[in-house]
C-alpha cells in the first residue's frame, strides 16, 4: 500500500527508505517537490519561491494543531519549549524548610553557633549573652541551585521521523 504523500512515519531504524526522507527541517527544492510544496507550502520554513522546509521533529514532540477544551491554541508548524530551565525565586512555590540537627541527642558541647553545628541537646540554643545574628557553621545550612539550569527533558525513547516524498496524493473530504 503506498503511504499518502506528506504522511510522517516513525521509525526505529537510521535511515530514510527511498521515497521517504529525514524529519530535520532540510530544504527542498519547490522545482522538484511541486506535489509536496503545494500541502506543506512554507509552514515549515523555506521562502516560497526556490525553496520549502520539511518539519524538523529532531528531539521535538509532535502535537496536534487546534485547541482542545481548556488547552492552549498550537498553529500548525508551531514550535515550543526548551531542552533546559533555570527557575527564578518567584517561579519556585511557596514553601518552608525544616531545620534539622547535625548532631546527636545528648553531644551538645557548643553554647554558640558561631562555627558549630545545630544539635538535640541541652545546649540547643546560645545563651542571651551571645553575639545576634551569629553564622552557623557554612555546612550546617547547605547552598542549592546557583542559577544554573536543569535539565528539562521528558523520558525517551530514540526514534526517527521520517516523510513520504512520494505517494497517494490525499484528497479533502
Amino acid at each position: 500500500m503506498d503511504p499518502f504523500l506528506g504522511q510522517l512515519l516513525l521509525v526505529p531504524y537510521n535511515f530514510a527508505p527511498k521515497g521517504w526522507a529525514f524529519c530535520a527541517g532540510q530544504l527542498m527544492p519547490i522545482s522538484q517537490n511541486t506535489a509536496l510544496f503545494s500541502l506543506l507550502g512554507t509552514t515549515y520554513g523555506g521562502d516560497g519561491k526556490v525553496t520549502f522546509a520539511l518539519p524538523n521533529l529532531q528531539g521535538m514532540i509532535p502535537a496536534g494543531a487546534g485547541q482542545g477544551p481548556g488547552l492552549s491554541l498550537y498553529d500548525l508548524g508551531q514550535t515550543g519549549g526548551t531542552d533546559s530551565v533555570t527557575l527564578l525565586a518567584s517561579e519556585i512555590p511557596a514553601h518552608t524548610h525544616v531545620a534539622e540537627s547535625m548532631g546527636g541527642r545528648g553531644t551538645t558541647t557548643a553554647a554558640s553557633p558561631i562555627g558549630n553545628f545545630l544539635a538535640d541537646g541541652v545546649a540547643d540554643y546560645a545563651p542571651a549573652t551571645s553575639p545576634v545574628n551569629s553564622a552557623l557553621n557554612p555546612q550546617a545550612v547547605s547552598v542549592v541551585g546557583g542559577s544554573a539550569p536543569h535539565n528539562n527533558l521528558m523520558p525517551y525513547l530514540t526514534m526517527n521521523w521520517i516523510i513520504a516524498l512520494q505517494g497517494v496524493f490525499p484528497a479533502r473530504s
